[in-house]
């Protein structure tokens, strides 16, 4: 996830609750992973989860008394307005996310079902091609979408807090935090997804040559070393332009194995976000209108 986004990084009042210190180390965490890392299934999974994290720690800083107090003694300020815009953009992006993640899984299923069947080097040929062909338009439509979450994160603006005692100020400082630390992540995930179908030998050949004819490498090497799309796109090539062997059949399907339990792990987190964010915003509504 490195280099993929520049996170602005707001500091949080220094006399803080326990729960407070608890979203600093998750936020700690979080951009540790960010500065580091790079978009691999293992990694992007890495960060939902650790978002998820947060948002638990979110949801327990919103329900102190005190921090329910504090809201809704301001609940006119112009920076509540700010708070509740920011999951529902949030929200919007992840939805379709969710649904490139949905049909990524549904494609990756017909093609393991048609390798498993081995009807023919024909009917291999034509699930291989329908099969690159939703790559194809995955790589657009993540595009798309990493063009408007880009869009969304250079709008995101932060209205100033004027003299806010310290419990608003944190309350605040951690929803800008949570909103501002989810756009990276989703950002890598469609980067990701946006890689586009790989139709010559990749960087790292000699990986990828111990990974067609061992049949596996280790779990370090796949998800640090070789990326996962490109892995599969360069085994399914081989696999279109000659006869569907035995050996190089076994080989895409761990590959797509490995694809499936990744986009799993992907639609569960997504789906945790997703949840998370309107969560958030009802707690708000709530606090604000009582």
């Amino acid at each position: 996830m490195a280099n993929r986004c520049h996170i602005r990084s707001i500091s949080l009042p220094s006399r803080s609750h326990p729960i407070t210190l608890k979203i600093q180390q998750e936020l700690k965490k979080l951009r540790t992973l960010e500065a580091s890392s790079t978009s691999t299934l293992g990694t992007i999974c890495n960060g939902l989860s650790e978002l998820q994290e947060l948002s638990k720690c979110l949801g327990e800083l919103l329900g102190l008394p005190s921090t329910q107090q504090a809201l809704f003694h301001h609940q006119h300020e112009n920076w509540v307005n700010e708070l509740l815009d920011g999951p529902v953009r949030l929200l919007d992006v992840c939805g379709s996310v969710r649904d490139v993640i949905s049909q990524f899984k549904e494609n990756v299923g017909d093609l393991q079902s048609a390798l498993r069947r081995r009807k023919g080097d024909l009917c291999i040929e034509s699930s291989i091609k329908n099969y690159i062909c939703s790559r194809k338009k995955m790589n657009k439509d993540a595009k798309k979408l990493m063009a408007a979450i880009r869009k969304m994160d250079n709008k995101a603006g932060a209205s100033p807090l004027l003299d806010q005692d310290h419990q608003l100020s944190t309350v605040i400082g951690v929803l800008r935090e949570v909103n501002s630390m989810s756009i990276p992540i989703l950002e890598s995930l469609l980067m990701f997804l946006s890689t586009p179908f790989l139709m010559s030998k990749p960087r790292g050949w000699s990986l990828i040559s111990k990974y067609l004819h061992k049949g596996a490498v280790s779990c370090e090497e796949k998800h640090d070393t070789v990326k996962e799309l490109e892995n599969i796109d360069f085994v399914l090539t081989t696999l279109s332009n000659g006869r569907a062997d035995l050996e190089k059949m076994n080989i895409a399907l761990k590959g797509l194995r490995v694809l499936e339990a990744g986009s799993i792990s992907l639609d569960n987190g997504l789906e945790c976000m997703f949840r998370n964010l309107i969560k958030t915003r009802a707690s708000l509504l709530n606090i604000i209108s009582h």
